[in-house]
């Protein structure tokens, strides 16, 4: 049986036309633009305006992406969207996209936070690699604003509102997907959280009053999980693709905070100018963030033929994940499943000295408390307010 592989043949992104800039949040809170562009490097967020709504903006986000891969709707097996902020609980905000876009073909939503999108492209890769399908249209959607409390200073100056779509293709060439990595740690839940609204707090008086139904954050615990589990995760799926580092043209991380990217960047050695960075103009749009940068990276011509990409986030759960795409045509026509079975000894070597020299640049950090304080990029109550005088 011949091998297949999935392909990104189209992509498309939609953000809404309203933006919440830092002087309009200093309006709303205790903050300032200085604070907020040092400790996230968010400038500029969207924000959803009358009439859009999570399947809108994937509607939206689709059809731009079908253009470009020069399908139709009716073309699609499969649509997966991955959001945490679906329209409803009932229907799936998936079936609505398949509706609204004139789709005839099963649809469902994943849930997996920030990590979403590509737990979505994961499971995609999957269905088009066993023959179940050739066609699956992939949307990272999420309406983030609707789960904000605009008081709370500590979560509100960091999301935004947005979707990405790309078409996934059944090919014979190895390209596309090349591996991947999903991760879940749920004893770390209850530091990334929305306590009410569900079966266990159900809709009530005292759950409005409580303020429960708006996401909650330990800054403190993300931001040293993030640090780890993007370098980490990172790895692990260059080794399973039988690649190393030096083979990465472009990652493009979760777009959740600026220092958490550079960190991630620093302690895996690589260069800024093979990493992409968007989030000053968009801030944290959750599970689109992934698919957002990836279509801005195209348009900017980040991305061409032949390169490898690696894409990695990290979100509610917690969870984690990663995936090395291969863009477009192989330059050479290689088996790539025996590339990574039977990975050449000068690559494991490469791959061991990598993790090596990652778990050393973490160890410093956490030694200098970089990580844990110096650079703590989400606000304290103690450590937000602005100066009084320049010795405050």
């Amino acid at each position: 049986m011949t091998q297949r592989y999935s392909k990104i043949t189209g992509w498309g992104k939609y953000v809404p036309s309203r933006v919440l800039t830092n002087a309009d949040l200093e309006k709303m809170v205790d903050t300032s633009d200085e604070w907020i562009v040092a400790r996230t490097g968010i400038r500029e967020r969207h924000v959803v305006g009358p009439g859009e709504t999570n399947t809108t903006m994937s509607v939206a986000a689709s059809r731009q992406a079908l253009d470009v891969a020069g399908l139709m709707p009716k073309d699609v097996d499969l649509i997966i969207v991955a959001t945490s902020s679906p329209d409803h609980f009932l229907p799936s905000v998936a079936s609505e996209v398949q509706y609204q876009l004139g789709a005839e073909c099963p649809a469902f939503t994943l849930t997996a936070g920030c990590t979403g999108f590509v737990y979505a492209l994961a499971t995609a890769h999957q269905f088009i690699a066993t023959g179940a399908y050739n066609r699956v249209l992939v949307i990272g959607s999420e309406v983030i604003s609707m789960f904000i409390n605009w008081e709370d200073r500590n979560t509100c100056v960091l999301f935004g509102d947005g979707a990405g779509a790309v078409v996934m293709e059944a090919s014979s060439q190895p390209t596309g997907v090349q591996s991947f990595v999903l991760g879940s740690d749920g004893s770390g839940g209850k530091y990334l959280k929305v306590r009410g609204g569900g079966c266990a707090y159900p809709i009530s008086h005292e759950m409005i009053e409580d303020k429960a139904m708006y996401i909650e954050m330990n800054g403190r615990k993300v931001f040293k999980f993030a640090t780890r589990v993007m370098g980490e995760a990172t790895l692990q799926a260059l080794d399973k693709a039988g690649l190393t580092l030096d083979d990465i043209d472009l990652l493009i991380p979760h777009q959740a905070n600026l220092r958490i990217i550079q960190l991630a960047a620093r302690h895996l050695g690589l260069p800024m100018e093979k990493v992409f960075v968007n989030l000053d103009r968009y801030g944290n749009t959750s599970a689109a963030s992934i698919p957002i940068a990836l279509v801005e990276a195209l348009e900017q011509g980040r991305i061409r033929e032949g390169m490898n990409i690696c894409m990695v986030g990290f979100g509610g759960g917690l969870t984690w994940a990663a995936t090395v795409v291969r863009w477009g045509q192989p330059a050479e026509p290689v088996e790539w499943p025996l590339v990574w079975r039977f990975a050449p000894t000068s690559h494991k070597v490469s791959m061991a000295a990598a993790k090596v020299r990652l778990h050393a640049r973490q160890l410093a950090d956490i030694a200098s408390y970089r990580a844990s304080s110096l650079l703590l990029p989400l606000y304290t109550f103690a450590g937000l307010r602005k100066p009084k005088n320049k010795n405050d």
